[in-house]
């Protein structure tokens, strides 16, 4: 008999180790779209609360795969006896809660405020929690040393972490409040600690011998092999994040477009990690160089046709990360190796997140990082290529001379038929051209500037970047409104207008125009004899201020200092400067902190019309928020909530917000005059709110006014919100739409 005999019957059955892998993983995975749902009322419901959240996830893991790492060079005892140490010290942070020791957001240091904020509310768990893969894999490696794979128990712990992630969205978040999940979240980490002390009894018989020194034999990685592992684990990483930003732009901030992303990811690390991959790396390789210009291709245009390009966004991100994880995989080193190997594979993912995070925002001033880590994804092809014969040549030449027509026939107005046609030529090029790592490259950046150039809609003038998003001045020519229009837009959402010309500089443009319904707001209440006091969430182009008349008050509440700065920047707007006829003035910060700290029954009307990119922040809506803006109004004021969105069904969930905090509604959904100038108005979905039937008596009589009628949905509150639930609402009115048409 062997010396590993009796260790290997002494040892804990595998389905111990299997259990204590995957339920630290599914710990780790709820809890990060957890906390960022906790975080996004802070910080004004950005996407970026999750991209930064996601960096700092990410650097906690390199905390605990370091940790991990450090503790080979200790006694078996020895790491066991630390390990529940450490485990039972972050257990002071549950139930876990945002800290208060942060104070309120800083809207001038937002991403160092929330790394601060994560750090001193989950950081400590969730850093111990993070090392528990890495050291089950080695403590049974070195305890049971039956010749099996250590790695295996990476893809129980990939497993644990996909279970939790996709129940965030689909069970736990429509389900329990957020109250419950804290909770219940600290349950399972009880559970887990059990779990590890019963590992631990049984390991007690292992040899108590420094890990470091039953790893002489094995040999040293080279600094070569390090970097290629820091590059394959930071490509995915980056493109996680961007892939979520893109996707998220135009929705919400919210867990059920967080995880599709996040749960592919772990998807790739599954498959790349299994012994007979359900995807073998040919097939990888493959589908890679067909799906990376089909991404490239539609990363410039806005996403109108969202089911299409979700679907090969997504697509092409699963696969580029499956390509590097598998290519991580064939790399991997020996047993011995395997906490440094993972404690590299970190440190990429930091690397790749925190570029998303951090240097990208300061560097690009606009969301360009994506398709570039894209074609940098090319690079973690096959090198080795065979010389190009006459047919092959023939095909790259007229790839190149295809990028080449797309750029020239692309307008700013729109893009023609032939430019999208060029295009196409070069994704197919691209896709015979595969096996040639240099050339497929270079028709990846050919395709990108052509696709670029098309997509562009308009002479953009200036772009500027912040915490919040990226906004852009552009104009184009509208005949009827005095030739030049300046527009902005964030994301890939127009948000105002306004005419150059001065006989039309200080009409109100858009959602604002003076038929539509918040005009007609402006108009009935500015009929009154006393001054009105106006309070505005989110600020734009500020063409609401052309309503202020003389000894009127108007408040905006803007959280990004960006908007501030536009609407007082010669190549802004002018609508603040130019067109107010009353004081004016701003307040920075998130509009429900903000509109907190305003006496009660104070606003004549209070306008809720923040935005980012087309996406309404949820807790803007809730049954507390409402509840925080009836307090704020006059007996006879009126609260005016803005729920144009292309892809969320806001009516339903806002009416059930209004009817629990005891206020009266009335809606009405706008059609623009198809007569009437491009940019002059556009379609508008509102709903006014008063305190009592009676503060809408100016309203009820107006047929353009109904009451609401929409389907019975449970209202939103700060414990509960179910964007999944309003985006399958407007696929279904979309449905019935199209439908009726035919």
């Amino acid at each position: 008999m062997t010396d590993a005999a009796p260790s290997v019957r002494l040892a804990p059955p595998p389905a111990m180790f299997v259990a204590a892998v995957f339920t630290s993983a599914a710990l780790i995975f709820s809890v990060q779209p957890m906390m960022a749902k906790l975080l996004l009322p802070l910080l004004g419901g950005t996407q970026a609360v999750w991209n930064v959240s996601l960096a700092f996830f990410q650097a906690a893991l390199l905390l605990g795969y370091g940790y991990a790492h450090l503790l080979q060079k200790l006694t078996f005892r020895r790491q066991l006896a630390i390990h529940l140490i450490a485990l039972a010290v972050a257990a002071i942070v549950l139930p876990l809660r945002i800290t208060s020791l942060m104070g309120e957001p800083r809207t001038d240091m937002p991403a160092l405020w929330l790394l601060g904020a994560l750090a001193l509310s989950v950081g400590l768990p969730f850093a111990v929690l993070s090392a528990t893969a890495p050291l089950i894999q080695a403590w049974r490696a070195r305890a049971v040393n039956d010749g099996s794979e250590p790695y295996a128990l990476y893809a129980a712990s990939n497993l644990g972490s996909l279970i939790a992630l996709l129940a965030y969205p689909v069970l736990i978040e429509p389900v329990l409040t957020v109250g419950v999940q804290r909770y219940a979240w600290t349950g399972g980490y009880a559970l887990f600690f059990v779990l590890i002390v019963l590992l631990a009894l049984r390991l007690r018989h292992a040899p108590d011998v420094a890990f470091s020194e039953a790893d002489e034999a094995t040999p040293p990685v080279t600094w070569r092999q390090r970097l290629i592992w820091l590059g394959l684990s930071a490509l995915p990483s980056s493109l996680l994040l961007g892939t979520t930003a893109y996707l998220s732009a135009d929705v919400a901030s919210a867990p059920f477009l967080w995880v599709g992303p996040l749960a592919l990811y772990l998807v790739s690390f599954i498959i790349a990690f299994q012994t007979r991959p359900w995807i073998s790396p040919h097939w990888a390789l493959v589908l890679q160089a067909a799906l990376l210009p089909c991404a490239l291709l539609l990363t410039p245009f806005p996403t109108h046709a969202a089911i299409l390009q979700g679907a090969v966004h997504l697509s092409a991100f699963f696969i580029t990360a499956l390509v590097c994880h598998q290519a991580l995989v064939a790399r991997r080193p020996t047993a011995g190796r395997l906490t440094e190997f993972y404690l590299w594979l970190s440190v990429g993912g930091v690397i790749g997140g925190s570029f998303n995070a951090f240097l990208a925002p300061v560097i690009f001033p606009r969301v360009i990082e994506y398709p570039l880590v894209l074609l940098l994804a090319a690079a973690a092809r096959p090198w080795r290529q065979p010389r190009l014969n006459n047919y092959q040549w023939a095909v790259f030449v007229t790839g190149v001379f295809a990028a080449f027509v797309a750029v020239v026939l692309a307008e700013p107005r729109g893009v023609k038929t032939e430019a999208a046609v060029s295009l196409v030529f070069v994704v197919v090029a691209c896709a015979i051209m595969r096996r040639h790592a240099v050339v497929y490259a270079i028709l990846l950046v050919l395709l990108l500037v052509g696709a670029q150039s098309a997509g562009q809609r308009a002479e953009v003038e200036k772009t500027w970047r912040s915490f919040f998003g990226v906004a852009r001045v552009s104009s184009i020519n509208v005949k009827g409104l005095g030739g030049e229009v300046r527009m902005l837009t964030h994301g890939t959402t127009l948000h105002g207008a306004q005419a150059q010309n001065p006989a039309f500089r200080c009409q109100p443009l858009l959602y604002y125009a003076r038929n539509t319904p918040i005009a007609q707001v402006f108009g009935t209440k500015g009929a009154q004899p006393r001054p009105m006091n106006v309070g505005v969430l989110g600020l734009g182009t500020g063409a609401i201020a052309a309503y202020s008349q003389a000894d009127d008050r108007m408040v905006f509440f803007e959280i990004d200092p960006l908007m501030i700065r536009l609407s007082d920047d010669p190549q802004g707007f002018t609508y603040v400067r130019e067109c107010a006829r009353g004081e004016v003035e701003f307040k920075l910060g998130d509009g429900r902190l903000t509109v907190a700290k305003e006496p009660d029954a104070s606003f004549d009307i209070l306008l809720m019309d923040a935005f980012s990119s087309d996406a309404v922040p949820a807790h803007l809506l809730t049954v507390e928020a409402i509840r925080l803006y009836l307090s704020k109004l006059k007996p006879d004021g009126v609260m005016i909530l803005h729920l144009s969105n292309r892809n969320l069904e806001l009516d339903g969930p806002a009416q059930a917000a209004v009817a629990a905090a005891g206020g009266s509604a009335l809606r009405q959904y706008y059609t623009p005059n198809p007569n009437s100038p491009p940019l002059a108005e556009t379609a508008e979905d509102v709903l006014i709110v008063g305190r009592s039937p009676e503060a809408l008596k100016p309203f009820r009589n107006d047929p353009r006014w109904t009451w609401p009628q929409a389907e019975k949905v449970r209202p939103w509150t700060d414990d509960y919100t179910d964007l999944f639930g309003a985006m399958v609402r407007r696929l279904k009115e979309r449905s019935r739409i199209f439908g009726q048409g035919d």
